[in-house]
């Protein structure tokens, strides 16, 4: 199976929110990923407000390159957790 059939999505629509969504539990985890640095940064007073932001500091790295596998992975598992519940609360919640 070709790499770009993989990776499709499947509502393309929804590219942006997982972009947002994935920013903002990093800084929730407290992950340098370069806000500010990214047009599909998290919004930085949510960041600052968890400390994950310092103030414009040199240590941060734009992109996730940097980070480690279990690093890029919680984020991707936390994304997973929080689609799913939302899709429950939205099955569940009507009954």
């Amino acid at each position: 199976m070709a790499r770009s059939s993989r990776n499709r999505q499947v509502v393309p629509e929804s590219r942006e929110m997982l972009k947002q969504m994935k920013y903002e539990i990093a800084a929730e985890f407290g992950l340098p990923v370069g806000y500010g640095n990214s047009s599909y940064g998290a919004d930085t007073e949510f960041g600052s407000e968890l400390g994950a932001i310092g103030g414009g500091s040199s240590s941060r790295r734009a992109g996730w390159g940097h980070l480690t596998s279990r690093e890029n992975g919680s984020v991707g598992g936390e994304i997973t957790k929080r689609l799913v519940q939302n899709a429950e609360q939205s099955l569940f919640g009507r009954l």
